[in-house]
């Protein structure tokens, strides 16, 4: 019997083939011993389907698992709301790259069989949370699953900053700005800014400077329960943002100190029996593959 009683359903809007799969869910799950509960914006996406509605912010605590159909980005949308009540999540890739929602639309009834089953690993990805600093007080600003970072918005111009890991003065920097990034969001911004990859499974934070202008300036990994605080540079005529997973968070001014942690609770994603962190990051990344051999 399947630990799984209550199973929330939350969908990319504009998306024809994220309306297709919701319907093959519904489909799939109203055959089995399951309540089913659409988040309110999922609902308007398949009218007449005749389950609970919910807002995001409840869904999550009132399921035992939680199925995004879209592609990363709508995980990463639903992640801060999900991970708060450590409900499990599991995504159907609707999308592009599909790191973090890695069931195939075509199998979305074997796979959700084996996860109704018990058949499935859970990894645990951290997030972070950003605070601002201000007369020794911290302000709660955003969460993110992928990233924080600090960049100059519209305008293309340096920031000037300093940083500190566990109040140790690291460095100040002149640069387009500073990628704090999780394991998980090493394969996203952070890599195109020439960062490390890293394995979901690391206790780790990656801090990659963007554009810096020194050529001896390189990206560092730091431990995953370290503090990292920025402080916004007294010369800086723009106003530099502040941005979550891609959605801008805070405009910053001169002298701010911005604080980014290890949130206390992580995501627990769900993947198939055969998900392989390696297999699908060569194929999704274009690595080359086993080389033939005579005694293969």
């Amino acid at each position: 019997m399947s630990q799984f009683k209550k199973i929330g359903l939350i969908g990319r809007p504009g998306h024809a083939g994220v309306v297709d799969s919701l319907h093959r869910l519904l489909t799939f799950l109203k055959s089995r011993d399951v309540d089913i509960i659409l988040d309110d914006g999922t609902g308007k996406l398949v009218p007449d389907h005749g389950q609970q509605v919910a807002s995001r912010e409840s869904l999550s605590r009132l399921c035992d698992l939680v199925v995004v159909v879209g592609g990363d980005g709508s995980m990463l949308n639903a992640a801060q709301s999900i991970a708060s009540e450590n409900v499990p999540v599991i995504g159907i890739n609707r999308g592009r790259l599909g790191f973090l929602t890695d069931v195939l639309p075509e199998e979305i009834e074997l796979r959700l069989s084996q996860v109704l089953a018990g058949e499935y690993s859970v990894e645990s990805r951290s997030l972070l949370q950003l605070e601002l600093l201000q007369d020794g007080e911290r302000r709660h600003l955003g969460c993110a699953l992928n990233d924080v970072v600090l960049h100059p918005g519209k305008a293309a111009q340096m920031i000037e900053f300093e940083l500190f890991v566990d109040d140790r003065f690291v460095y100040s920097q002149e640069s387009d700005g500073l990628i704090v990034a999780t394991p998980t969001g090493s394969t996203a911004y952070a890599m195109s800014a020439g960062g490390p990859i890293m394995h979901p499974a690391l206790n780790a934070i990656a801090l990659v400077p963007i554009c810096p202008h020194s050529l001896s300036s390189r990206p560092i990994v730091v431990g995953g329960d370290c503090e990292i605080r920025l402080v916004i540079g007294e010369k800086d005529s723009i106003l530099p943002q502040v941005s979550c997973d891609g959605e801008v968070k805070f405009s910053a001014q001169a002298g701010d100190q911005l604080i980014v942690r290890k949130k206390a609770k992580s995501l627990r994603l769900i993947h198939p029996p055969d998900h392989s962190f390696y297999e699908a990051y060569r194929s999704k990344l274009g690595w080359g593959s086993r080389l033939e051999r005579k005694d293969d």
